[in-house]
């Protein structure tokens, strides 16, 4: 499946910088998005929809035609009590591109494609991406094993096997992807894009605490710690946040409710959402480099298999 339309020409590499809950800001999208990268962001990441309204002209006037597009994060959720109202302002700006998560919405595909913007919805099994496939969005996102914050327990092999045999659209693979050589692993594996979100925590533009840089400096994958316990559904996070929060990481017990992020909860402010690909972070770059970084190591890849399926051709068998 091609990339959208709306995509073409405008990417440098097929990269989706993850929207991180407290942590994508216009900074970053907008650096992000200069540099051949989709930059996005969750409407959440603003206390209000009067803020959140107010982001968008802000990173429309700081990009040109030449740019990549931007997109928005909706959680679906029953618990966001502002979706209708972030909605309505994601419809009045027609943003190019609505990520939606921790729900299905028909009425909101019906219209996001109303005004001719795209669709993309992340999903953790194959029944949720059926039904998401059913209600016509145009791309999905495989949030596999090893993702930061919410994820599933698929192997990113299975996942995207599973999912391309029901869908058609744009697919996007999630899960533990760090640099460009990895990007290119997932286009050869049958995904069209890739979806980083832990890598893009660790930029200069990024909205992290300096205490989340270093300890995403200082953590491995070992450091993660895939639970419902910190929100009530399953995601990774990183250990040392949940010590320092007080809690035992080895002796969780679930809230008494769900939490997606959409009040003042501890369980994204104080516990951090990291990826098992944490452990190739070992710099804080400011996201046009990281951008950059990311493109030449795809090409590269891409580059470098070529060569590989050349000299397998000339080995000579048995």
């Amino acid at each position: 499946m091609p990339l959208p339309a709306a995509f073409a020409g405008r990417l440098r590499v097929p990269v989706i910088a993850a929207p991180m809950f407290l942590i994508s800001g216009p900074d970053l999208v907008v650096s992000c998005c200069r540099n051949g990268v989709v930059g996005s962001f969750p409407a959440l990441n603003q206390r209000t929809t009067q803020g959140f309204a107010d982001w968008l002209p802000e990173i429309a006037e700081r990009l040109d035609g030449e740019a990549s597009p931007f997109g928005v994060n909706l959680v679906v959720h029953r618990s966001n009590p502002r979706l209708d109202a972030d909605l309505a302002v994601v419809i009045e700006r027609k943003v190019p591109l609505v990520i939606t998560s921790l729900g299905l919405n028909r009425d909101l595909i019906k219209a996001v494609h109303g005004y001719g913007g795209l669709v993309f919805h992340d999903v953790i099994n194959l029944a949720f991406a059926a039904k998401a496939a059913d209600a016509g969005v145009d791309g999905l996102i495989a949030v596999s094993a090893g993702a930061g914050g919410h994820a599933g327990p698929l192997n990113p092999f299975s996942a995207l096997a599973d999912i391309r045999r029901i869908f058609d659209g744009t697919l996007v693979l999630g899960g533990a992807l760090s640099n460009g050589t990895q990007v290119a692993a997932a286009r050869m594996a049958g995904a069209d894009m890739a979806y980083l979100g832990t890598r893009f925590m660790a930029t200069r533009e990024s909205m992290a605490p300096q205490a989340l840089r270093s300890m995403l400096l200082d953590s491995s994958a070992a450091d993660i710690v895939y639970t419902p316990a910190i929100s009530g559904v399953h995601g990774n996070f990183l250990r040392p946040s949940i010590l320092a929060a007080g809690r035992d990481p080895d002796d969780l017990s679930k809230p008494a409710s769900l939490d997606f992020g959409t009040t003042e909860a501890k369980a994204w402010r104080d516990i951090w959402a990291a990826g098992q690909g944490v452990g190739a972070i070992d710099d804080l770059p400011a996201a046009a480099d990281l951008c950059r970084r990311l493109a030449d190591e795809y090409e590269a890849a891409l580059a470098g298999a070529g060569r590989l399926s050349h000299r397998a051709a000339a080995e000579p068998v048995g």
